[in-house]
C-alpha cells in the first residue's frame, strides 16, 4: 500500500443495492464511475462527509485501500460484509 495522508472523501449510498457504499474523491462526481456499474447501484444518495486520515479506522473497509482507490481511481466501493454459512442458519 502507498503511504498517504490526509484526503478529503464523500459517501454516498446505493438505493438498490443493500448496505453498498461509493466513496468519491470529489463531491458528486460520479463522472469516474464506470456507466454499468453506476446504472447498477443508482439512484445513490449522500450520507457523509469526512476526512480520511492514516490514522482514521473504518468499520468495513482498510482506509489505506479507499486512499489509495481514491486517489487513484476517483472512487472505492464498498460492498457489504460477507454472511457466513452459520449466520443463513440463524437467521
Amino acid at each position: 500500500m502507498i503511504a498517504m495522508g490526509a484526503m478529503r472523501a464523500y459517501v454516498y449510498k446505493s438505493q438498490k443495492k443493500i448496505d453498498t457504499y461509493i466513496y468519491l474523491a470529489v463531491r458528486d462526481d460520479f463522472s469516474r464511475l464506470p456507466e454499468m456499474l453506476r446504472m447498477e447501484l443508482e439512484p445513490l444518495t449522500f450520507v457523509l462527509e469526512t476526512e480520511l486520515t492514516p490514522e482514521r479506522r473504518l468499520a468495513q473497509a482498510d482506509p489505506d485501500a479507499v486512499r489509495e482507490s481514491l486517489d487513484v481511481r476517483g472512487f472505492f466501493i464498498q460492498f457489504p460484509p460477507r454472511r457466513e454459512e452459520s449466520d443463513y442458519r440463524d437467521a
